[in-house]
């Protein structure tokens, strides 16, 4: 994806024996004004195990907005967060990605009635330098969010050097844990360990 030459891809990496794929709920956002640099791919999971009808069931929604264009696209994604919600039905959705920007500079997204973040204070590249990564939901939809979060510095968590890091990723791995069951109090689905750096 992406209008110029510099092309991208999305990919969801997840665990088969813990996740499932809904197949039919995987495309990518249509953008007739061309208001995003890459539109945003969307998937829909349910976790395996509980009966279905109780299992949590989500979208994830992945972007990588340009940093040259973040204010004009952020303002874009609160339309297809709620178009999103409301196309598919599913309550529990997921924006997530590289956004470019901090929580506090969300734009409409972050003006959405109830929407909130997960990766707060912190820098999510691997210079340390900036907070660029997030997981954005809608605090009530999403009440299978325990709060547990963290993002996952690869130079520690790998024993690398800066520069060993600067070859996996300009970027850190974040990280959220989720319930198994819709808003219901069960175990994590997804969850690094409690010595995970925050």
């Amino acid at each position: 994806l992406g209008r110029t030459t510099s092309k991208e891809q999305y990919a969801f990496l997840y665990d088969t024996g813990r996740i499932e794929l809904d197949e039919q709920s995987v495309y990518t956002v249509s953008d007739p004004e061309d208001l995003l640099h890459r539109e945003p791919l969307v998937a829909g999971f349910r976790v395996r195990g509980p009966p279905p009808e109780r299992a949590f069931a989500f979208r994830l929604v992945n972007i990588h907005t340009d940093p040259d264009e973040t204010d004009q696209e952020l303002d874009a994604l609160d339309d297809v967060f709620t178009a999103v919600k409301q196309l598919d039905g599913e309550d529990d959705v997921i924006l997530l990605g590289d956004l470019n920007v901090d929580e506090y500079h969300l734009g409409e997204l972050g003006q959405l009635p109830g929407i909130a973040w997960v990766v707060s204070g912190v820098t999510t590249n691997t210079r340390g330098t900036k907070s660029y990564d997030n997981l954005v939901y809608h605090r009530e939809s999403t009440a299978e969010y325990t709060g547990r979060w963290g993002v996952m510095d690869l130079a520690s968590e790998f024993g690398l050097t800066r520069d060993e890091a600067l070859d996996v990723s300009d970027h850190l791995p974040v990280w959220a844990e989720f319930r198994v069951l819709e808003a219901g109090p069960a175990g994590p689905v997804a969850a690094r360990p409690a010595t995970a750096p925050r």
